[in-house]
């Protein structure tokens, strides 16, 4: 994979001595038809031994899945699942609530409960996070930086868990994904149509010529040469 740029949320701080932009990452930009799947899980244990079966039938080494601390705890054999798959685990915090309206305090600790958590069932110390409900601002994102964090977003939602179609869910990824998309999907309960989605989206990525990374593959062969306001 040839070097690309990230595709940033590049927000404006109100420290003008800061000299490095707090950053969330949507995708990178590359030549290459790659794209990072990822899914979601805070809620339940009927949905993601199956998205995990659609992944081993279909040959999909390489995905990104992001975990709460408690599912973690609830589900450990999951999650242990999910890291002997060699699939790579994310940070999704541990209370599923919108940062932004919370202190830094209040972020640390979350986030420092989800993380022992997660390395207490799978030995893994996370590095990347996507907060709940993807919410952020300048200061949340300042935050898990300085504890470490990469803040990881979308470019392509499919909306799963809104569940509104097999076919609509396979519409939206395979239509909107583009070279170096990190595209965001969930195996918690609450899509009930993914299972079905899932084999569909793959199969016609890969027909459209695409091969799956890790989020973590993405930023490897990427540098920060762009970035747009949202």
């Amino acid at each position: 994979m040839t070097v690309g740029s990230l595709f940033v949320s590049d927000l404006p701080t109100t420290h003008a001595a800061t000299n490095a932009q707090p950053k969330a990452i949507y995708k990178v930009d590359t030549d290459k038809k790659v794209v990072a799947l990822t899914f979601d899980i805070s809620w339940g244990n009927k949905v993601p031994e199956p998205v995990l079966d659609v992944l081993k039938k279909e040959k999909v080494t390489k995905a990104t899945f992001f975990l709460s601390g408690p599912w973690t705890l609830h589900h450990p054999e999951i999650a242990k699942q999910i890291k002997n798959m060699g699939y790579e685990i994310g940070n999704h915090g541990n209370l599923h609530k919108d940062f932004s309206r919370y202190p830094d305090s209040w972020i640390r600790e979350q986030v420092s409960i989800s993380e022992k958590s997660i390395q207490q069932v799978t030995g893994v110390k996370t590095k990347l996070i996507r907060t709940p409900n993807g919410d952020f601002n300048p200061r949340v994102i300042r935050c898990l930086n300085s504890m470490g964090y990469t803040v990881i977003q979308w470019n392509t939602d499919s909306l799963d868990w809104m569940n509104p179609g097999t076919k609509n869910i396979v519409n939206r990824v395979t239509k909107r994904a583009v070279p170096g998309d990190i595209i965001l999907m969930h195996a918690s309960d609450s899509s009930k149509q993914i299972v079905e989605a899932l084999p569909q989206i793959i199969d016609q990525l890969r027909k459209d010529g695409y091969q799956f990374v890790t989020v973590s593959e993405l930023l490897a062969n990427a540098k920060v040469s762009s970035s747009i306001v949202r």
